[in-house]
């Protein structure tokens, strides 16, 4: 068994390889060739414990991502094992592994989505989610400028100065969240609110919003005013959306059809249903993070860390 460590993945798992991944993930969702276990939550008084299974047989893999929250950390794992034999191939440390592969997501469907000329982000929540989102965005659209707005200033201005330096265009930290979304083409959230973020009015005609934060029932980052403006609303799994995307399952009122007006993200990815009519169409990917693209996204890592000799190898299971 191989044990990988987040320097291992991060060296190894470039966000142009992640994107890669994740659209690959899409695809074998709409060809069938996926399996996907939505998320299993248990509550304890100071922690809690998330887990998701997905199987992906056109490489032969399976896998799990389990991790833990309490005050103190976010302990995440992906276990990866081989889809014919059973046998573990892989622990990965996988905290960046999941930043990297949301941010991906979020990548396919501004490819997808948004307007080819798009080229202006807003971003509200400046956590480290926030930060391969406008990486992703910036690897798919040719992107000028941002502005990013978070509740603690000195935070918000650091993640300006950290994102510009690294992807080579102005990110400027703003005052408010309205002034990060206002004409802006493109727009970001992500942040654990339970009350929305996002109001529908700011946003300018021809936008495209990724919505990745809100995914418990009792959270929500958009109201219903930017649901009831979009034209498009698109999710990862419907069936994981239902359960845990408390934007859509608190604000399905204001979508024109509910739930009948939902599509899954792979339907566009595809080419069955087109991302957007016209260039004035408001668009939202609605992200809830499914464990597909873990188990693709460490198939990729555990092959290349054979490739490069990275990795330590753990006798298991009486290997030894």
């Amino acid at each position: 068994m191989l044990f990988l460590t987040e320097q291992d993945v991060q060296e190894l798992f470039p966000m142009t390889r992640a994107i890669e991944c994740v659209t690959a993930s899409f695809k074998a969702q709409h060809e069938g060739g996926a399996i996907n276990r939505s998320r299993e939550r248990i509550f304890l008084p100071e922690t809690s414990l998330h887990y998701m299974a997905a199987g992906y047989p056109n490489e032969k893999l399976l896998g799990m991502k389990i991790y833990t929250v309490s005050r103190d950390a976010l302990r995440f794992l992906v276990l990866l094992y081989d889809g014919e034999s059973g046998a573990l191939l892989a622990i990965i440390e996988a905290d960046y592994l999941g930043r990297i592969r949301t941010g991906a997501a979020s990548g396919v469907a501004t490819h997808y989505m948004a307007r080819t000329d798009a080229a202006t982000v807003g971003v509200i929540g400046t956590g480290r989610q926030a930060r391969t989102q406008l990486e992703a965005v910036a690897a798919v659209r040719p992107i000028r400028g941002a502005r990013v707005f978070g509740r603690d200033s000195d935070r918000c201005e650091a993640f300006a100065k950290e994102m510009s330096a690294q992807l080579g265009f102005e990110v400027d930290a703003v005052e408010s969240a309205e002034a990060a979304v206002r004409a802006a083409d493109i727009v970001i959230t992500a942040t654990s609110s339970r009350d929305p973020v996002l109001k529908g009015e700011w946003l300018t005609p021809g936008a495209h919003v990724n919505a990745v934060g809100a995914n418990m029932l009792n959270r929500r980052e958009l109201d219903d005013a930017s649901l009831s403006r979009a034209v498009l609303v698109a999710v990862d799994s419907i069936e994981q959306a239902k359960e845990e995307a408390g934007d859509l399952v608190q604000g399905i009122g204001a979508i024109a059809g509910g739930w009948n007006s939902v599509f899954e993200l792979h339907e566009i990815v595809s080419g069955a249903r087109p991302g957007r009519n016209s260039a004035g169409d408001i668009t939202i990917f609605k992200s809830s993070g499914i464990a597909l693209w873990d188990v693709i996204s460490a198939g990729y890592v555990y092959r290349r860390a054979l490739e490069v000799g990275r990795g330590q190898r753990i006798p298991f299971w009486g290997e030894a």
